[in-house]
């Protein structure tokens, strides 16, 4: 018999803990609207007592998501508990999960406290709603017995999914499995109770503990698109979903879902993280099901075929040119599972003109990258109007740049070390912000020489991080864009901060 595995995707909680990768609460709510496409079981919202920020996203996802469970992070304590609840009750499939911090080993005393906090903050969370995991982050540091203490206090309390992780990253699968058969061999009488598992990547091993806690009786996996999380990440969900897929008999589950819908997913968290997906990414990599310049994909006999269709891929480009009209254009996104609403349409049109003029044919990638622009543009608080780079073998790089602000325009004029740098350095003048320059990355969007560039940077104000993306056919302006939508992350944190 075939179990469904459930997915419980953690790509907004866990993003949140990358360093420069902080998302805004429209943003996180475009990403669980896209994982909700992929009929996930449940979607980590995220921690609203973190920040009123976070509270407002949580709150967003709630009442938008109706297609799967929404889940709120909270602390053992009633505090937490309440104001999670007071988040997440608009969603249609509520969760409280309840995290548990204790380490193993502690004294006597630190230990019963522990205890008795589980028992009250799982305790709090079933008063509010039905469905409650206790979330253990370091479940691998405990002895057997007493990793049992802490799961029969929170299934007593009526926890309906115990969570067990390997936060530090470095259990193997024949222990991590172990220990999964071991809770699950002593939860005899409480076999309603799902075990789920949480890995963290640190030794490259998140997938494969994963489905060895799966093999020995988990069937709720924690993960995230690419794996983004703290330090190495945590599982990638596209790796897990389509490793349990194509030999469920093996696994004794499979996850139910909407795989078409990866590719999407994928792209889109690539720029709502400022992370680009590498070509050989597995599963929804540019690359992967290419063999020697030969479309294909590798299999072994007896497993189900992995296809680019299956994941989403684009396997046939539909041009669209500059005699297309609007509604030419809001076919072509519902057809590559983009749904425009008239507002996104009225943005993305002008921008689909313009660069129709500037190019034959207009693919799809090109409709990716344009909408991902819209999609960064509608938080921004400076834009750019102008940009102007004089450069040459013998002549010192100079760019004048304007930038408006509401209805205010400011024009500066810099020199620097070549023309991005001239251009980042007039930005900042004009904008009054300065930022160090930690990661540069350029992508071609499709192929010839009109290319889409797409450019990913990561810059540090203030101390902090933050990244940006920017396109154009031409690098400096994406260049100049990615830079300057950094820079507009960084005033938003800082009118956060007051």
């Amino acid at each position: 018999m075939i179990d469904a595995l459930k997915i419980h995707d953690a790509t907004i909680s866990e993003g949140e803990k990358v360093p420069g990768c902080a998302m805004n609460a429209e943003e996180k709510l475009r990403i669980a609207r896209q994982i909700e496409r992929l009929c996930v079981s449940t979607i980590d919202a995220g921690e609203p007592m973190a920040s009123t920020e976070d509270f407002e996203a949580v709150r967003r996802i709630a009442e938008t998501v109706t297609g799967c469970g929404v889940s709120a992070r909270c602390r053992p304590m009633r505090a937490d508990v309440d104001r999670a609840w007071e988040a997440l009750q608009a969603a249609r499939m509520p969760r409280l999960c309840v995290i548990v911090d204790a380490p193993g080993g502690l004294p006597q005393e630190e230990k019963d406290r522990a205890l008795g906090a589980v028992q009250e903050g799982v305790s709090a969370a079933i008063g509010h709603c039905e469905d409650v995991a206790a979330h253990f982050t370091q479940a691998t540091s405990f002895s057997p017995e007493e990793l049992m203490q802490y799961v029969y206090r929170a299934v007593g309390a009526g926890a309906t999914t115990i969570v067990l992780a390997d936060g530090d990253g470095y259990a193997l699968p024949e222990n991590f499995g172990a220990m999964f058969r071991a809770v699950r061999d002593r939860l005899a009488g409480a076999e309603d109770v799902v075990l789920g598992a949480l890995c963290r990547n640190d030794l490259g091993l998140a997938v494969a503990n994963s489905l060895s806690a799966v093999r020995s009786g988990a069937r709720e996996i924690v993960c995230s698109m690419h794996g983004v999380g703290e330090r190495a990440g945590i599982a990638p969900l596209e790796e897990v979903a389509l490793a349990a897929w194509v030999n469920p008999g093996y696994w004794g589950c499979s996850a139910d879902l909407h795989t078409g819908e990866l590719a999407a997913a994928s792209r889109l968290v690539g720029r709502m993280t400022g992370m680009p997906v590498p070509r050989m990414k597995p599963v929804v990599g540019a690359g992967v099901f290419h063999a020697a310049g030969k479309p294909g994909a590798v299999h072994r006999d007896g497993a189900r075929r992995l296809t680019p269709g299956l994941v989403g891929m684009i396997e046939e480009h539909t041009v669209l040119g500059k005699d297309s009209d609007a509604s030419a254009l809001q076919a072509r996104y519902a057809e590559l599972g983009c749904a425009l609403t008239p507002e996104d349409l009225g943005r993305v049109f002008p921008l689909f003109r313009q660069l129709a003029e500037q190019k034959h044919e207009v693919l799809d990638e090109d409709l990716f990258a344009l909408l991902g622009g819209v999609e960064n543009e509608t938080e921004n608080q400076f834009h750019l109007e102008l940009l102007q780079v004089q450069s040459g073998t013998r002549l010192r790089p100079e760019a004048t740049v304007e930038i408006r602000r509401g209805n205010e325009r400011f024009r500066e004029s810099a020199t620097g070390d070549g023309p991005v740098d001239a251009a980042y350095r007039a930005i900042g003048k004009a904008t009054g912000i300065s930022g160090e320059l930690t990661e540069y990355l350029t992508k071609a969007v499709s192929g010839g020489g009109d290319a889409l560039v797409e450019v990913f940077v990561r810059v540090r104000v203030e101390g902090e991080e933050y990244h940006g993306r920017g396109v154009s056919t031409d690098v400096i302006e994406s260049s100049a864009r990615g830079y300057l939508e950094t820079l507009n992350r960084a005033m938003q944190a800082r009118r956060r901060r007051g």
